[in-house]
């Protein structure tokens, strides 16, 4: 994941009215597109963007690209009995929820990798046990194909191992969206620390028009 990290970073700090002003960068491949402007073609870079989804919650409903749409938002991947990471990952996203959650224009996207057995109802209950309510933080469940496919456009990972904890090898990262579904950062969801940077990033992109 970090060679697409190391690969993708614009900017990360600015000089403005005599003070340092932190800019996030944009991560992710860019492609050269051209475009007619005032008549005149030129050359502009096109970044890479989240493409359009459809999920079911943990109540039932289908959360798709609108649902986010001008809204800043955090994913990861998980699995509900997941015997390793996925507690302490949890445990600081709440930290993030707890935070955030009277923030009209900020969500949080879990995307489970177990469907078979995460279903919506299973869900509820995670949800549930954790004190979570659904219009600020999404875990989301679907064909396993497509949330795979998912963790690829989010630069996670996230797949079956039969060697791997509960069977499923996936990132303990955290990813940072835009209101334009752009990735800006991504965090160690197992370190309080990075979790402090998430905190403060997530304040950033908020005040970014």
């Amino acid at each position: 994941m970090y060679k697409y990290i190391s690969a993708s970073i614009l900017a990360v700090l600015f000089l403005s009215c005599s003070e340092k002003t932190k800019i996030l960068p944009i991560m992710g491949e860019r492609t050269l597109v051209e475009k007619t402007v005032d008549g005149k073609k030129i050359i502009d870079t096109a970044f890479h963007k989240i493409g359009n989804f459809n999920f079911k919650n943990q109540a039932g409903k289908d959360i798709t690209e609108k649902s986010v749409d001008g809204k800043v938002y955090i994913v990861d991947f998980f699995f509900t009995a997941c015997p390793s990471i996925c507690p302490k990952v949890k445990s600081q996203m709440l930290r993030v929820y707890n935070k955030y959650r009277k923030t009209d224009d900020f969500l949080i996207l879990s995307y489970t990798i177990d469907p078979k057995r995460d279903t919506v109802g299973r869900l509820a209950w995670y949800a549930n046990k954790m004190n979570i309510q659904a219009g600020n933080w999404h875990f989301l469940t679907g064909k396993y194909e497509k949330l795979t496919q998912m963790a690829a456009e989010y630069l996670l990972s996230a797949q079956e191992d039969p060697g791997a904890p509960g069977g499923f090898d996936h990132s303990g990262h955290i990813a940072l969206i835009d209101r334009k579904r752009q990735i800006r950062g991504f965090y160690d969801g197992t370190d309080p620390e990075k979790v402090d940077l998430l905190i403060e990033d997530i304040a950033i992109l908020l005040k970014e028009k």
